[in-house]
């Protein structure tokens, strides 16, 4: 009875802080002691997985997946997890678990069906029983398609003027008031029987969220209340994770339905915030590899250019993008101009730019766009801050895993289950071959360098920019750059302390010069790995920089560190590796191209030896011979498809630092 009366009160907390309770308690920032025993001025690196999909999300449910945020968390945390298919008791047919745990974690579900899934599983709502929810429950993998088009497959409908008298009706087919998306029939009028029953899933995102969040001076793992935004209109993503600081959150989270664009969304979220204290959130947009030319675009809904106003609401609304998850890259594309040169922009880039690609081919949706990849949105960015006065794309770097089976962190390529979503669930068996399509992986991870592990401490370096991403493993990467970096500064025991004296870390803005050139620190440990979670050493480091000068965009990436003609192999009979690697490295690296006129950023980019890919692991352990393409079963056909590299490069990007003449 105990943890029952505990929930309660904590759910009762949390209404009375979405009412606008002017007593909710809120976290203060830390004191420069800090409440942690782990707690560090100089900060830890702290992993973590801020885009998760539990029963909650309509694709995730559809797909068979009955595990909450509750069980997600406790996944998170280090908890065995039984996970999709179960047997006719409802016994889960497999399990797994991370082999470390996480140190923070978010529970993202799509916001858009919270209440249509919930009407249609529940048979208390008198909706259960119509039609709509019938075929959803006997027909689920049509039904994914339905709903998903119905809620947010539609661009913003043309804004006709309603007259005072008329009242709006969203739940009709073609009528959408403000620009807003119609929600399905049995939503009622105005959408208002699913938007009140969303607020059960929404609550119970909130009390999972409160119950697994340790306050106490250990500060073993952290959580964020969040769910995901996902507006996908014709099929181009435009989909971000909504990261709140606290508890106190909106009472019903701003979906694409009733604010169909991202401004629209910043809006909604800016004006529910003012009207309670202590409320306050950042968003992360995500797969603009999949964006169909839109998620970079420079102008506002009604088609306007960006001005200096919206320039700095962007940036201050949304300063990290999720550059690497299960549905592959957003880093860069690799075909046109200098990044022609970049051979490593191939690493788990999809094929196409849209989910048309996943759901019907590749080739009906076009190959990806040069404008939809982080490293053009950044260099796209650093020209309109010389128009505007502002950088709309000032981003700097997360990777979170996008798994659509409640299990966060679970990013190795040992052992992977797949993650259902784009892939598709094992709703009703055991998967016969490959668990997921051959092009996903299992996704990355958000490191953040803060003082401890509480919500304050993590929000304020996601806010300043002080993360970095990587593929999935842990490796620790530091990043400064500054004009008077000791040239030594590798070979001393004070680079850190160094690094924030002298500089600016990762996500920082340089000065105006006071040398000729800047110099940037960069140092990696490999990451150790663990039984069951093996890793490999480093093989070197990259910075990439980006420029814009008088004759356009410019970038240009330099060997700082290690060798990338180690000799490293892997034996793809059974995975064995060999080679020589790094299980440390550090540069100090002076930019021989600085230009104090031109506008740039640098980040680093720390790769591993090659070991093998997910796919590759599990097709060795089948047995799977490819010299034989007509004895290979359709399942495992993905084993030999020669258009997918059969080994990975684990890597690390940290976020970019930025120089604009006239920096103060």
């Amino acid at each position: 009875m105990r943890g029952t009366k505990h929930s309660a009160a904590l759910l009762a907390g949390m209404l009375l802080a979405a009412c606008g309770d002017s007593t909710t308690q809120v976290d203060t920032p830390p004191d420069g002691s800090g409440r942690c025993v782990g707690y560090s001025a100089l900060r830890n690196p702290y992993f973590g997985d801020l885009h998760v999909h539990t029963r909650y999300s309509l694709d995730a449910n559809t797909q068979g997946t009955i595990v909450g945020p509750h069980e997600a968390y406790r996944f998170a945390a280090g908890e065995r997890l039984g996970i999709q298919p179960y047997d006719a008791n409802g016994e889960p047919l497999r399990t797994t678990q991370l082999a470390r745990p996480l140190d923070f974690a978010a529970v993202t579900d799509h916001a858009e069906l919270f209440g249509e899934t919930e009407i249609c599983t529940n048979p208390d709502y008198l909706g259960y029983y119509g039609a709509e929810c019938i075929l959803y429950r006997r027909f689920p993998d049509q039904s994914f398609i339905i709903f998903n088009l119905a809620a947010v497959g539609l661009p913003e409908l043309p804004q006709f003027p309603v007259p005072p008298d008329i009242p709006l009706i969203s739940d009709l087919p073609i009528v959408g008031t403000g620009g807003s998306i119609p929600r399905l029939p049995y939503c009622g009028l105005g959408g208002q029987i699913c938007l009140d029953a969303a607020m059960t899933p929404w609550q119970d995102i909130q009390l999972a969220a409160a119950t697994f969040n340790d306050g106490s001076d250990e500060c073993r793992f952290t959580t964020f209340v969040g769910y995901e935004w996902t507006g996908a209109p014709l099929s181009n993503n435009l989909h971000r994770n909504v990261i709140f600081r606290s508890d106190v959150v909106p009472q019903i989270p701003p979906a694409y339905q009733e604010y169909p664009r991202p401004e629209l969304l910043w809006q909604a979220l800016d004006e529910q915030c003012a009207q309670v204290e202590g409320c306050d959130y950042l968003t992360i947009p995500h797969n603009s590899n999949l964006s169909g030319g839109l998620m970079f675009e420079a102008q506002d809904r009604f088609n306007n250019d960006y001005t200096r106003e919206f320039a700095q609401i962007r940036q201050a609304n949304e300063p990290l993008a999720e550059i690497y998850q299960h549905k592959g890259q957003s880093e860069c594309l690799g075909t046109v101009g200098a990044g022609a040169n970049d051979e490593l922009c191939g690493f788990e880039l999809l094929a196409y730019r849209n989910f048309i690609g996943s759901q019907i081919s590749p080739s009906a949706s076009g190959a990806p766009l040069e404008q939809d990849f982080l490293r053009n949105a950044l260099a796209e960015g650093l020209a309109l801050e010389r128009t505007l006065g502002a950088n709309p794309f000032k981003y700097g770097f997360v990777g979170s895993s996008d798994t659509h089976l409640g299990t966060p962190g679970l990013t190795s390529e040992a052992a992977y289950p797949g993650h259902g979503g784009a892939g598709g669930g094992a709703r009703n068996e055991l998967p016969a071959g490959l668990p997921d399509l051959i092009e996903n992986s299992p996704g990355g991870l958000a490191v953040v360098w803060a003082e401890e592990n509480t919500r304050v401490a993590l929000f304020a370096a996601l806010r300043r920019r002080e993360a970095y991403a990587t593929s999935g493993h842990r490796p620790v990467v530091r990043f400064f750059g500054g004009w008077t970096l000791p040239p030594d500064l590798c070979a001393r025991g004070d680079l850190v302390e160094t690094g924030y004296a002298q500089g600016v870390p990762m996500g920082g803005d340089l000065s105006s010069p006071v040398a000729a050139r800047p110099r940037f620190a960069v140092s990696a440990l490999r990451d150790p790995g663990a039984p069951g979670d093996p890793a490999e050493p480093l093989q070197r480091i990259q910075i990439v920089k980006g420029w814009v000068d008088a004759d356009g965009r410019h970038e240009r990436v330099y060997e700082v560190a290690g060798d990338p003609d180690n000799g490293a192999s892997v034996n793809l009979a059974n995975c064995e590796t060999s080679g020589n690697g790094f299980s440390s490295l550090c540069a100090v690296w002076e930019d021989p191209d600085f230009d104090p006129a031109q506008s740039a950023f640098w980040y680093a980019r720390v790769i591993d030896n090659p070991g093998c890919r997910w796919a590759t692991r599990q097709c060795v352990a089948a047995g799977i011979d490819c010299s034989d393409p007509d004895a290979v079963p359709e399942e495992w056909a993905g084993c030999c498809d020669a258009d997918y590299p059969r080994t990975v490069q684990e890597r690390a990007w940290t976020s970019p630092i930025w120089y604009a003449p006239g920096t103060d």
